[in-house]
């Protein structure tokens, strides 16, 4: 960028052009590339069970703080990371244990049960020395703020994490569409999936070996091939406003800056 000349506004779902030298990715030999191939602001949406490893409940401290290390790694380089935490390694309101409940009972308490995941979150991250703000869409002000568009955008441009807790807060809305939502509305470049596969494939690719992997398709052929990728009502908001996803492998070390930098890594989802 010349000296004097306005930085291009950034158009949602293209990469963003950084410039200065936090923002220039330390992957190496393809620095320049990464670059010019970084996003400037992304939502990640992370699963409760991924916070919990292979132990299926609760948190999992050390995975926490590894995850937090690699989200450090990226607000460390000037991208804009706001954060969703799913509730499932609580308490899930569609799962089987909450069958017999009244359904927007159960959503409540597994909205409660991503405050405590951001919360966890939170800790890791600030004990990487980052400035981290968990927003509720609940109101609970003695440990979290409320969850307001402009505060959150002025906290990112001031370079702090944000963690959006409690969904949507209203049943019967998961938050893989709270992650839709939020990006959305904080004018994100990517919504960024991570989740324990290497992508989007046509069946689980645990069960099927032959499964083949879709390195790009569109929210529509999600929608009409039935891909369990997000709930339909999320698709349908990304598709409808032209927001890219990115599915990814979070269990692979080093994944989440790779994205932001412009790898090919994972599934790219399109409108």
């Amino acid at each position: 960028m010349l000296p004097g000349q306005a930085a291009k506004p950034s158009v949602p779902g293209q990469p963003v052009l950084q410039h200065g030298a936090k923002r220039v990715c330390p992957c190496g030999e393809h620095r320049a590339i990464h670059s010019i191939g970084m996003y400037k602001r992304v939502v990640l949406k992370l699963s409760g069970e991924a916070l919990a490893a292979g132990r299926g409940f609760g948190v999992d401290v050390a995975r926490v703080h590894e995850i937090a290390g690699e989200i450090a790694e990226v607000s460390e380089l000037g991208v804009e990371v706001a954060i969703v935490v799913g509730g499932g390694n609580f308490f899930r309101g569609v799962a089987e244990q909450a069958s017999a409940m009244d359904r927007v009972s159960a959503d409540n308490m597994g909205m409660l049960a991503t405050v405590i995941n951001a919360l966890a979150m939170q800790d890791a991250i600030e004990k990487r020395g980052l400035h981290c703000r968990v927003m509720s869409a609940i109101t609970m002000n003695q440990v979290a703020e409320p969850y307001i568009r402009r505060r959150a955008i002025r906290h990112l441009e001031k370079g702090r994490i944000v963690i959006f807790a409690a969904g949507i807060g209203n049943p019967y809305f998961s938050t893989d569409t709270a992650a839709s939502l939020r990006a959305m509305e904080i004018g994100a470049d990517v919504l960024l999936k991570a989740t324990k596969v290497e992508g989007i494939y046509d069946a689980d690719p645990v069960v099927e070996k032959n499964a083949v992997k879709f390195e790009q398709i569109t929210y529509m052929e999600i929608l009409r091939l039935g891909l369990k990728v997000m709930d339909t009502t999320a698709v349908s908001l990304c598709k409808d406003n032209n927001l890219p996803m990115i599915i990814f492998n979070l269990n692979q070390s080093g994944n989440i800056r790779r994205v932001i930098c412009g790898e090919k890594v994972g599934s790219l989802v399109t409108a």
